[in-house]
């Protein structure tokens, strides 16, 4: 709390501050700092005809401040009545940058991040006005996209600097129902626009993305992704073939690897490859490998010591006969169609359809992370091995992330959390951009938040959520941080390398046929429906029974 001997000897600069400003510096103390606002000249602000100095003093409101022949701004953190009669009001602040002022109007232009020097105690503040905010947010020389309005104006585009945002990956968080998924669409719709001949993959595990992308995006799911199983690590075939545990988990791992290897090595089409080894991805048959299997077990000399080579070919045998994995396991994907899978699903080239959204709803569950593993390793083995190469970088996109990078407490062991995990680490290297999308950001992966460069969060309302992302924010953003639980739908804060400085954004609309099919049921509409209920059903459990959609 203040001390009243401070607020006497603030009072004459205080009522100065009536008439040129709204208040003054009170303590600097680096990135964050306190003003002291008088309640009456924050009253004649808000009577002004500018809306944004009329927000002036509010929190998450701008101000700035006179320092030398540059204008400090800044953003209020926090407010707090200072003195017993409320004349006073106390703002912890966090600076935010500075900008040249115009010497003929003193008018605030070439704005930049980062503050050169810093106010003395007893500096007056000012309200940021409508005009200053125009130079704030923007946009220079760099490649970018408009994706929505600065708050509180509604002429003001929100720009994000798409090599910046995509360079060093991004976060789109938000609770269900805040419109996470349409300001998804909309962001990869304002990319596919500035790049047509781009690359972005996208994981879609609710088969929403397909109906706002049919247009500019190639479409994939079980009925025509065709991907070939030998893509698969001998990692990702553990996962999918041995279904042991313990000791037993390695026996059976250890044979396969041998058995594996054999198919491989028989599978090579006559291609010089000095030194095979059992990840490489090399075209096999699965009759091949069972009977490698078979052979190896009739070496045996005890019946008891076969228990581990049935168990690996009866699970062969049963991938095989399920129609639900003949999208994978297919005896017609043993041809060597990587070119041409690299070619589809990665968009090279793109004609005019840069992303492709991999729809994985109808995967069966047991393999969809093993799916999405492999679809993501070879991201990031083809950007590997593509080195030296014409540069062909690639965004991709992970829809519920927190299902595929989850933290220790949820961790499965899976490839998926591992690849991923690497990617957010050493993809801006090999020219991959990560893009995780989720409603649960405490449940992913420790450390993961903190490797991406743009965080765009829109309403949390879940207390350890917010705590997370307030942890991976920068300092200058947390006063933007503590209005995420007050967000309305379709707004966000961004913050870090694709903006210029944090920003609150209430995005564009979206036309509909652009939209995700992600709209939540009408209960007190829908329940007045009848008719046709047995046709219904008599559709619903043909699709159900033969797995089809």
């Amino acid at each position: 709390m203040l001390g009243s001997q401070a607020f006497d000897r603030a009072a004459p600069a205080m009522a100065d501050a009536a008439g040129h400003g709204i208040g003054m510096v009170f303590e600097i103390a680096g990135s964050s700092s306190q003003v002291l606002f008088d309640a009456d000249a924050l009253d004649l602000a808000a009577q002004g005809s500018d809306p944004v100095a009329a927000s002036a003093g509010q929190v998450g409101s701008q101000i700035k401040m006179r320092v030398g022949s540059a204008w400090l701004i800044a953003n209020v953190r926090s407010l707090k009545v200072a003195d017993g009669t409320g004349d006073r009001i106390a703002a912890q602040v966090d600076f935010l940058g500075e900008g040249d002022e115009e010497k003929l109007t003193g008018k605030l232009y070439k704005f930049r991040r980062g503050v050169t020097r810093y106010p003395t105690p007893g500096c007056r503040v000012f309200p940021v006005t409508t005009a200053d905010l125009k130079q704030i947010y923007a946009a220079d020389d760099r490649a970018n996209i408009e994706i929505g309005t600065v708050y509180p104006t509604r002429d003001i585009r929100a720009a994000m600097y798409v090599d910046a945002m995509l360079g060093k990956h991004f976060a789109l968080l938000g609770s269900t129902g805040t419109g996470k998924s349409t300001a998804a669409a909309l962001i990869l719709h304002r990319i596919c626009d500035l790049a047509p001949q781009g690359h972005i993959v996208m994981i879609d595990p609710h088969g929403e993305y397909g109906a706002a992308f049919k247009d500019n995006g190639a479409i994939f799911d079980v009925s025509n992704l065709q991907m070939p199983y030998w893509l698969m690590n001998f990692e990702e075939h553990c996962e999918v073939f041995v279904t042991s545990n313990g000791s037993e988990h390695q026996i059976d791992a250890d044979i396969l690897a041998k058995c594996l290897l054999m198919a491989r090595a028989k599978g090579r089409l006559g291609q010089e490859i000095s030194k095979l080894t059992v990840d490489a991805p090399i075209p096999y048959l699965l009759s091949d490998l069972t009977n490698l299997i078979q052979l190896e077990m009739g070496k045996m000399d005890r019946a008891g010591d076969t228990a581990p080579y049935l168990r690996l070919k009866t699970k062969i045998d049963e991938i095989k006969a399920d129609p639900r994995y003949s999208f994978m396991f297919s005896g017609m994907l043993v041809a060597d169609t990587m070119a041409s899978f690299i070619q589809r699903i990665f968009r090279l080239p793109g004609e005019g359809k840069p992303i492709s959204i991999i729809d994985v709803s109808g995967v069966p569950s047991e393999i969809t992370s093993v799916v999405v593993a492999v679809l993501s390793r070879m991201v990031f083995d083809y950007a590997i091995w593509s080195r030296g190469e014409a540069q062909r970088p690639i965004l991709l996109v992970c829809e519920e992330a927190h299902r595929y990078v989850p933290n220790e407490r949820n961790a499965d062991d899976s490839s998926v959390g591992r690849i991923l995990s690497r990617i957010a680490k050493e993809g801006r290297k090999y020219g991959i951009s990560l893009g995780l999308i989720t409603q649960r950001p405490s449940d992913l992966a420790e450390g993961v938040l903190s490797q991406l460069g743009t965080i765009i969060a829109m309403r949390l309302n879940n207390d350890r959520d917010q705590a997370y992302v307030r942890a991976a924010m920068p300092e200058g953003a947390r006063g933007f941080l503590d209005s995420i639980p007050a967000l309305r739908n379709r707004e966000c804060i961004i913050c870090g390398e694709g903006v210029a400085i944090p920003i609150r954004v209430s995005f564009d609309d979206l036309a509909e046929n652009k939209r995700p099919a992600s709209d939540d049921p009408l209960f007190s509409s829908l329940w007045r429906d009848v008719g046709q209920e047995d046709l219904i059903i008599g559709r619903t459990i043909k699709r159900w029974r033969s797995q089809g959609r």
